[in-house]
């Protein structure tokens, strides 16, 4: 496990991390000096202890802040599928509708091109030539 030295408002700390970590780290360190410092010219020197109290509520509160709206942003996806699914049935409902109004739609272009095209006198209601009832 690496151990690096991190410096947090001028303190020098040496501190364990996993693996390929140590940027990560480094980086987080600084965030955390980069706080107690704005906090300690906002407050002047009120304790290092209480300054980096204050900096973790303020790290803890803005945790909290984006819990909440990843959990809103959760529920919007969560419902956003629930429409999308919805959307999905319906255009899957409507191409088995269009489907069955196309067939239907071929069957009776079949039967009419069959009724065209069959010799004279065969056709659905007439009667053949020289057939009974003629004059």
């Amino acid at each position: 496990m690496p151990i690096i030295t991190v410096t947090i408002d001028s303190k020098t700390y040496r501190m364990a991390c996993g693996k390929d970590e140590e940027a990560h780290l480094t980086a987080l360190t600084a965030d955390l000096s980069e706080r107690v410092g704005r906090m300690r010219e906002s407050f002047g020197e009120i304790g290092d202890m209480r300054l980096q109290v204050m900096a973790a509520l303020t790290i803890s509160d803005e945790l909290s802040d984006l819990r909440k709206r990843f959990a809103a942003l959760e529920a919007e996806v969560a419902q956003s599928r629930s429409v999308v699914a919805a959307a999905e049935r319906a255009r899957d409902e409507a191409a088995a509708r269009a489907a069955e109004g196309i067939s239907g739609a071929a069957n009776r272009i079949a039967r009419l091109a069959d009724a065209l095209n069959a010799p004279a006198g065969t056709a659905a209601g007439r009667r053949p030539e020289g057939g009974a009832g003629e004059p």
